[in-house]
């Protein structure tokens, strides 16, 4: 079986070496002198990274053409992909890759045709290939013969296989580590050449050996490694939701590079009423435990969120929540709502480091915000402080790694970023991706570092097409002029498809509302990822669904609510209460 295989490492997996580069290449009889310094040069070169297909490169530039005139290392091909072993046990019938081969100067053209990089392969249980993989010992032909290398040839049905092979001298060495076959390497010297002997290959099989030690470690490295950025993957947002009334951008960068995961995090969730909540933590620590825990504190956040409670009553709760989780971690957090009509954001924090609000003239002022205490310290509440934000300022939430290390403290930390931002943002204008990788890149310190999450929030200001708002008495004919005002608005907007829907609920809300509540009835429309349309008045009651008999002339309108909106609910106010519904735009 052969399949075709990715490229990408194609170009330096295929070494071609001159024998006239002043090397001395292993014979028979070779010196003991040859031998030692040949095993000296592969531990030095061979393994110097935790990358397969380079450490497959790194034992070709050693052994060719100084112990062979050509060779090839294959590992099975599920090592590469997955970092795993096959699941049925090494009968010598699994996949194996071609990860590189190195050929002396004299015909590579031809090598690189009878053995191509990167490609797959099953090889037959006859071949010594197989054999090798099945019983994980070494076969040496000292010359092959012409019908062993024309079988082989045939077998693949390539003629340069058998010109290659034939009456050469044939090693073929298994790649054994902790116990488990990993592949093989071939080793092979022109019929001009002195052969292999029993000394090549117990020097052959101390080659594999160091190899595949190496390949192992790289392989548990990938496969860690991939573990880890799946970890992060599924605990941070894949993609953001983009609200109305903001742009938003995020960058989040581990203090490890080798876990690739720590305890930072952020998130944007969409709050009733095209609001959304803003969140950035940071989990005290790095690595997987930190990450484990930054999981359960953001899907915490985000239950906690879907309540549509104050950003101070959203930390008290889940401060006892992570005391519930894990006593020995600590964690801090900022949190803000932010409404687009108003502009009004609401702002908590729990020990974590100060917003910074960019203005539009480039001015930086740091959101004065009471630090309260750290997630998993203490009962007290959490305070909160409101501001208006100005139409093209730029909210930045952020975690102490970007300002915090051991040659600057927090204070000097936050003057360079709010430095920072106001250049870049003045120079990069929209742009927000560019600014948080500038940013960033300008604020990464040194190897000693901490986790960093950036999160940027530019403020626009609502257009006509995506608010539109009604005021309406406490009057029995206000639900007809809801229902008027509805139609002509969504005709505006262009989602006449949408309208009769939006007309039947917005109907039955506003004669709810004149029933039931007190007060003028105040109607709001959003157009954003999808429509709301919002009813205010000034009753505490909220609505509750119940089921209507046959008898029963009412209670019917929340249940025809409930099954034509996408999502519907209530939410409390200072001045009474809004109901919302929620309907996906087609």
């Amino acid at each position: 079986m052969s399949t075709d295989a990715p490229e990408q490492h194609a170009d330096h997996r295929f070494v071609t070496k001159s024998t006239a580069t002043g090397e001395a290449r292993m014979g028979s009889p070779a010196s003991v002198h040859e031998r030692f310094s040949l095993l000296n040069a592969a531990s030095k070169r061979i393994g110097t990274t935790l990358d397969v297909f380079e450490t497959g490169r790194e034992l070709m530039e050693v052994a060719v053409p100084r112990f062979a005139d050509a060779a090839g290392i294959l590992v099975q091909d599920r090592l590469v992909t997955d970092g795993e072993f096959p699941h049925r046990s090494t009968d010598g019938s699994a996949p194996v890759r071609r990860i590189a081969v190195g050929v002396a100067s004299a015909a590579p053209g031809e090598y690189a045709q009878a053995f191509p990089v990167d490609e797959v392969v099953v090889y037959d249980a006859w071949t010594p290939y197989a054999k090798v993989m099945a019983t994980g010992n070494p076969i040496l032909y000292p010359r092959l013969g012409a019908r062993t290398a024309r079988e082989i040839g045939r077998a693949w049905k390539r003629d340069a296989v058998t010109r290659v092979l034939e009456d050469s001298s044939f090693l073929v060495v298994p790649l054994k580590a902790r116990g488990r076959v990993l592949g093989f390497v071939v080793f092979t010297r022109r019929p001009d050449s002195a052969p292999f002997d029993e000394q090549d290959l117990a020097l052959g099989e101390e080659l594999a050996a160091r190899t595949a030690i190496c390949l192992d470690n790289a392989r548990l490295y990938g496969h860690e490694r991939r573990t880890a950025l799946t970890l992060q993957s599924s605990l941070l947002p894949s993609d953001l939701y983009q609200p109305l009334g903001l742009s938003i951008a995020s960058r989040y960068l581990p203090a490890s590079d080798l876990a690739s995961v720590g305890g930072d995090w952020y998130d944007v969730i969409p709050l009733p009423g095209c609001r959304v909540a803003l969140v950035v933590g940071d989990v005290m620590g790095h690595g997987t435990r930190a990450a484990a825990t930054m999981g359960q504190l953001r899907v915490a956040a985000r239950t906690l969120a879907s309540l549509d409670l104050s950003p101070g009553e959203v930390l008290f709760r889940l401060n006892r929540m992570s005391q519930d989780l894990d006593g020995s971690q600590i964690a801090t957090c900022v949190y803000a709502t932010y409404d687009p009509v108003t502009r009004l954001c609401t702002i908590a924090r729990a020990g974590h480091v100060p917003p910074v609000l960019v203005h539009p003239d480039g001015a930086t002022e740091i959101v004065e915000v009471p630090a309260g205490l750290p997630l998993g310290i203490g009962n007290d509440p959490v305070e909160t402080a409101s501001l208006t934000l100005p139409h093209g300022s730029v909210l930045a939430l952020y975690t102490d790694g970007l300002v915090e290390s051991r040659d600057r403290d927090i204070d000097e930390g936050i003057g360079a970023l709010r430095h920072l931002l106001s250049d870049r943002i003045e120079e990069l204008g929209k742009d927000l991706e560019e600014v948080c990788d500038l940013t960033v890149g300008a604020q990464r310190l040194g190897h000693e570092r901490d986790d960093i999450a950036l999160l940027l929030a530019r403020v626009h200001e609502l257009s006509e097409n995506e608010v539109a708002v009604l005021a309406l008495p406490p009057d029995t004919r206000s639900a007809a002029k809801a229902r008027t005002f509805v139609r002509a608005t969504l005709a505006e907007w262009g989602l006449e498809s949408v309208a009769d829907g939006a007309e039947l609920m917005v109907s039955e809300l506003v004669t709810n509302a004149v029933r039931h509540g007190e007060g003028p009835v105040g109607l709001r429309l959003l157009r954003g990822p999808s429509l709301v349309c919002e009813v205010a008045d000034r009753s505490l009651a909220m609505p509750v669904m119940r089921e209507a008999t046959g008898t029963d002339d009412s209670g019917r309108g929340l249940q025809l609510i409930n099954w034509v909106a996408h999502r519907w609910g209530t939410r409390p106010t200072p001045q009474g209460k809004i109901v919302w519904v929620e309907q996906k735009l087609l």
